[in-house]
């Protein structure tokens, strides 16, 4: 079995398509459908249920997909650890960051990063935790900054924990408070981030252990746009405390959120067992020095 009809078949379930698989392997979209035939003539069963919306997985092809995942990750460290061995330089460091506060939270690292070593190229994709702990399972990224509780199968190291804060337009009937159970807020509706945003997971976790499920009426993965629903009076939403001067001037009310398992607490997670390059654990070592000071 190839390594490259597997990585074919993987990007065909990550892009849900043969056509955007094509386009992330800068391929055809026949040589992509060729490389799953290949592997179901291969193990003599169908992968993928092409009569569904959207190619789906049957059950050989669900543990096809899982092991396929493994054998291309630990390709590319057989890769790199013997690229170390032979004396290359790869100077590549691979982050996969989520959009809700990884500037306030890495950019004066990559600052003394770039400093430290001015040849290391930092290549980052931005992504919805959940999204990037797929990137990162596959081994197409060292490092995924994702929220806890993390995965058994990553390590981790948690680098900043911040309180949730409800955003309240003015004229709400809470406006005036200085803390809020989530309670409070049970006959309120929701404005929650686009699904692959690991807060969304935070906030309704906490609804369900207090018997609700909270009425979701927006989504969006723009902070700016959601805060500015609040302030229309549209719902509430939340954010970590360290972004609450995203709210404007005359902008909605944010309100410490008194909940238990509800501080927003990032963490770098990498791979469980995972070969790191050069470049990774220098960044590595960068960030365990900077969580100590």
């Amino acid at each position: 079995m190839e390594f490259r009809n597997l990585r074919a078949f993987v990007e065909v379930v990550r892009q849900s398509g043969f056509t955007a698989a094509a386009r992330a392997l800068n391929s055809t979209q026949s040589a992509v459908s060729k490389s799953v035939r290949q592997i179901e003539d291969e193990i003599g069963a169908p992968l993928l249920d092409r009569l569904a919306h959207g190619p789906r997985l049957t059950e050989a092809g669900e543990i096809v997909y899982r092991r396929a995942l493994r054998l291309l990750a630990e390709r590319d460290d057989l890769t790199a650890e013997l690229d170390a061995l032979r004396g290359l330089k790869r100077g590549v460091l691979r982050l996969g960051l989520p959009q809700l506060g990884s500037g306030v939270v890495f950019a004066p690292l990559f600052t003394r990063f770039r400093q430290l070593y001015p040849e290391i190229e930092i290549r980052l994709i931005e992504h919805g935790s959940a999204r990037l702990e797929e990137i990162l399972r596959m081994g197409d990224i060292d490092f995924a900054a994702s929220l806890m509780p993390i995965a058994e199968d990553f390590e981790w190291i948690e680098v900043r924990r911040e309180p949730m804060m409800a955003l309240l337009p003015r004229q709400h009937p809470l406006a005036a408070r200085s803390k809020l159970k989530i309670t409070d807020l049970r006959d309120s509706p929701f404005i929650l981030f686009e699904s692959g945003f690991a807060l969304n997971r935070i906030i309704i976790g906490a609804c369900r252990r207090s018997g609700f499920e909270p009425k979701i009426v927006a989504r969006s993965s723009q902070i700016d746009f959601i805060v500015e629903l609040a302030n229309a009076g549209l719902g509430v939403a939340f954010l970590p405390d360290m972004l609450d001067e995203r709210r404007p001037a005359g902008g909605p009310v944010g309100i410490a959120l008194d909940e238990p398992e509800t501080d927003w607490r990032l963490a770098l997670v990498w791979r469980r067992g995972a070969y790191l390059s050069d470049a990774a654990r220098a960044w590595l070592a960068l960030l365990q020095q900077a969580h100590k000071a």
